[in-house]
């Protein structure tokens, strides 16, 4: 009688493995997006409180004056604000100032695909002042 020596997994062995990682696929992927959303939103929070700042300054250097226009942030020497925050947009958020004026200023940060990129709107107006609201 022969004795045959056999080698390798069984397909139940297989299968366990397979659905051990499955199990933990399922545990860290929606994690780790929420850790992206997260990452993103708190970009744009940053991203935001900086274009305050930038305008704050305007105004403390101009007389209460708050700029009409980005290009008086960033044209200004030394520059209230770089110019990267104006021309390319952080990963997930897209940002506008809608209004620029002498008297006041308000820039939202709206998500590029709400739900995926982000989930919260925020916007920053005179004085500093965020809120937020879902989008």
């Amino acid at each position: 009688m022969r004795i045959k020596n056999k080698k390798g997994f069984t397909l139940v062995e297989i299968m366990i493995v397979v659905a051990i990682i499955a199990l933990l696929a399922a545990i860290a992927i929606p994690n780790l997006l929420r850790a992206r959303v997260n990452a993103n939103e708190a970009n744009a929070q940053a991203t935001l409180k900086t274009i305050a700042t930038g305008c704050e300054s305007f105004a403390s250097a101009n007389n209460g004056n708050y700029p009409t226009a980005m290009t008086d942030l960033t044209g200004a020497t030394p520059a209230y604000l770089n110019e990267d925050y104006t021309t390319t947009d952080p990963a997930g958020y897209d940002f506008e100032c809608g209004t620029l004026s002498a008297t006041a200023y308000s820039c939202t940060a709206v998500p590029a695909d709400c739900g995926t990129t982000g989930t919260r709107d925020f916007t920053v107006v005179t004085g500093a002042v965020m809120s937020q609201a879902a989008c």
